[in-house]
């Protein structure tokens, strides 16, 4: 069986916009943030977490907003730059 070759695009740096906190902070790390999920939802026998990946200030650990899923938003808003 043969492989198909990742799709690679061609982004120009020079057509970006980079990110920073209101504190002029530019360097971010990135962290996950957990969900428990009902054993009833997964169909096994015991509840499971599923990793959610987001972009982080370390030094305020206030999460980049435009990394959470749309659906978190609310909850973490008071969490997020």
């Amino acid at each position: 069986m043969k492989q198909q070759s990742p799709v690679q695009t061609s982004i120009d740096l020079e057509n970006t916009t980079g990110i920073e906190t209101p504190e002029g902070n530019k360097i971010f790390q990135q962290g996950v943030i957990l969900r428990r999920v009902s054993k009833f939802v997964l169909g096994a026998e015991e509840d499971g977490l599923m990793p959610i990946p987001v972009f982080f200030d370390p030094s305020t650990g206030k999460i980049v907003g435009d990394t959470l899923p749309k659906e978190l938003r609310e909850e973490y808003k008071d969490q997020i730059i």
